[in-house]
């Protein structure tokens, strides 16, 4: 391959780098494999025979969703998850659109509890559209089968809570919860939250708190920190940043729902939050 081969080659590749990306992050659930993944699939297709690919674009997604597959069944047999995952923290909803669009992390902590197959069905089905009959051999199923593994995902994901896509009425509520912390307000962090609210937070181990009440009374013990946390973009959705002497300390991604917060997700594990890019904050 001549160098204005290669650079042709991995032009085309960069193209598709945002769709891949996003592609890993939903199988995966981490930014740093997500990004292996990508970088594998680069690999792949500088030693291969582009000449014979006839669709790059499915071909790359065929393989970055082959080595996820293998990177998920690989986490399964020896380091069983339970994490938050990855969240995506951004400033304004055009960062990161691809990456981040339609996946919230409430929605990512119900595809961390699939089998890696379901997932993979799951993932490249209903959000990428890529028909059974090619999901099949990547899982070594008949296309009947890869739909079957599609419907089974899908029934662990229904009832998922799905944000209000208003982030102006997302901020009210967020708004309302920083108050009531800062200010010891137990009654008004209960009204602000849903009765069933799920709150887990990683500090290398996960911790979960259920119910309104309970999640009130942790918070309580959060408004020294509240002046030091700023509201920014969890998924798309709001949530917030603590930083203390400019270094980050915790991200909190929230899923509001009908004014009330349903879940909270903290990230809060010194060693993945260096991993995380958020100097730009």
């Amino acid at each position: 391959m001549t160098v204005t081969e290669k650079n042709f080659l991995a032009d085309q590749f960069e193209a598709h780098r945002g769709h891949l990306k996003a592609v890993a992050y939903r199988m995966l659930g981490s930014l740093t494999e997500a990004d292996d993944a990508v970088q594998e699939a680069w690999l792949r297709l500088s030693r291969s025979d582009s000449d014979e690919i006839d669709n790059l674009g499915g071909w790359l997604t065929t393989v970055v969703a082959r080595v996820s597959l293998n990177m998920l069944r690989s986490r399964a047999r020896f380091e069983p998850l339970e994490r938050v995952p990855d969240p995506i923290v951004t400033r304004d909803p055009s960062q990161e659109a691809e990456l981040a669009d339609s996946i919230g992390l409430a929605l990512l902590v119900v595809l961390d509890t699939l089998a890696p197959a379901e997932r993979l069905a799951f993932v490249l089905h209903d959000m990428f559209a890529v028909p059974f009959d090619e999901i099949g051999p990547m899982v070594g199923r008949t296309p009947t089968a890869a739909r079957q593994l599609a419907s089974r995902a899908r029934r662990r994901v229904q009832g998922t809570a799905v944000p209000d896509p208003d982030l102006s009425r997302q901020r009210e509520v967020l708004d309302a919860f920083m108050a009531a912390s800062r200010n010891g307000d137990f009654d008004a962090l209960v009204a602000v939250l849903h009765p069933d609210v799920v709150l887990r937070a990683d500090t290398g181990t996960v911790a979960e708190t259920r119910g309104a009440e309970n999640v009130a009374r942790g918070a309580l013990t959060y408004g020294r920190w509240a002046a030091m946390a700023r509201p920014v973009l969890v998924n798309g959705s709001m949530g917030l940043l603590t930083v203390v002497e400019d270094k980050p300390m915790a991200v909190m991604g929230l899923t509001i729902v009908d004014g009330r917060i349903v879940a909270m997700n903290i990230l809060a594990d010194p060693t993945r939050l260096a991993q995380l890019d958020l100097t730009f904050l």
